[in-house]
């Protein structure tokens, strides 16, 4: 694609590690470049961001190269305008913020103190594997409410359905482990729903196929380890990582919401959406052309300096944070946004109330990786 230099020149490896100053170099210079290395377009604006997740009719997620319906088959994640509603609308009620509240926060406040207990005596521990994971598995599972599943169970599926995603989504060949994962958690889906206990997956299947109810069912079980995962641990590496805004937080946990907003401006979890052009159009510098690959990168949105000021500057003070899109926008907003920041700020308090001078272990140092979801492989830290 002739006239997109610095798009040409960029790398797989530069967008899994640190993609930021690319991504600056682009969003000044190539708003919407053509990436041969993506065979896609590349959105880094935030302004032209919002124009692609706002128009479903223009830049769709219905298309069959879309990773995650290639392992789970259509579900909301991958469908738009009324199919997309159809499937949505039975799982919207229990991720409203009050019903989130009533259903969900007492739960998370006894698994959140019976994981900190576990850890508390160690004086060190790696948190990501040791807490955001299992943290966010729990939820997970108990939000679907699937009989004869517990959290190992459903972390095994998740993982092999990520790594599957994850392969296709990088160009490379999926194997069988996330379909035979994906087989079993359609399986359990369908045993929940006989059994006919109070859930949202029987409550789904009042309105949606069997085989509908399950492929939402992975795409919350996705979303919901995944993304949260990440938010979790990418915060504590924020806080942990800027002393002088862990000092504010410490004083004032009111500001504690402002940090975890903070946090997802700057690293969200999921780096990219993906779309796919209905029509030839100009957007931006860019003929991008019917059929064409449109990846929005929330990372490139998230510090665009036309919206936040000093945009690489980690500040829980920062006004207009909440103006961040990690959790996407338009019809694909995340379902369960509210959830997800609750979990993260019962988390973060529970850390940093229990466990005394909670610092990252310098041995250890950590950074966010990955193309397109983002988080560190391990976050290693010290207390007491």
């Amino acid at each position: 694609m002739i006239g997109f230099p610095l798009g040409a020149a960029v790398t797989a490896a530069e967008l899994a590690g640190d993609p930021h100053p690319c991504l600056a170099a682009l969003r000044a210079h190539e708003p919407v470049s053509w990436l041969p290395e993506l065979n896609g377009w590349l959105v880094t604006r935030r302004d032209l961001a919002l124009d692609v997740m706002r128009d479903a009719e223009t830049f769709t997620v219905d298309d069959p190269r879309f990773s995650t319906a290639r392992i789970v088959g259509p579900s909301m994640l991958s469908l738009d305008g009324d199919a997309h509603s159809r499937h949505r609308e039975p799982f919207t009620a229990p991720f409203r913020p009050r019903a989130v509240r009533d259903g969900f926060a007492a739960f998370i406040e006894r698994e959140t103190g019976r994981l900190v207990t576990a850890l508390a005596p160690a004086g060190a521990a790696e948190l990501r594997r040791a807490f955001a994971g299992p943290l966010a598995v729990a939820v997970v599972t108990e939000a679907l409410g699937l009989v004869e599943a517990d959290t190992d169970t459903v972390l095994s599926w998740y993982e092999a359905i990520v790594r599957s995603v994850s392969d296709l989504t990088e160009g490379r060949q999926a194997g069988t482990a996330g379909p035979e994962a994906y087989a079993q958690l359609r399986r359990a889906v369908e045993a929940t729903v006989a059994d006919g206990a109070d859930s949202l997956l029987t409550s789904a299947a009042g309105r949606l196929a069997l085989p509908e109810v399950a492929s939402n069912a992975a795409v919350l079980m996705f979303g919901g380890i995944e993304t949260t995962e990440a938010m979790i641990t990418n915060a504590l590496l924020h806080l942990l990582g800027h002393p002088d805004q862990l000092s504010l937080v410490r004083a004032d946990f009111g500001l504690l919401d402002g940090a975890i907003e903070e946090s997802l401006r700057l690293e969200p979890g999921a780096a990219v959406v993906d779309r796919y052009a209905t029509r030839d159009l100009t957007l931006g510098p860019a003929a991008i052309r019917r059929g064409d690959l449109v990846t929005v990168s929330l990372t490139g949105a998230n510090r665009d300096p036309e919206v936040f000021p000093d945009p690489d500057r980690f500040d829980v003070r920062r006004a207009n944070a909440r103006l961040q899109l990690a959790f996407a926008h338009g019809p694909h907003y995340c379902l369960a946004a509210h959830l997800a920041r609750l979990e993260t700020r019962i988390a973060l308090r529970h850390l940093l109330d229990r466990l005394p001078a909670l610092r990252l272990d310098p041995a250890r140092p950590a950074a966010p990786r990955g193309l397109v979801f983002r988080k560190p492989p391990a976050l290693h830290v010290l207390w007491g």
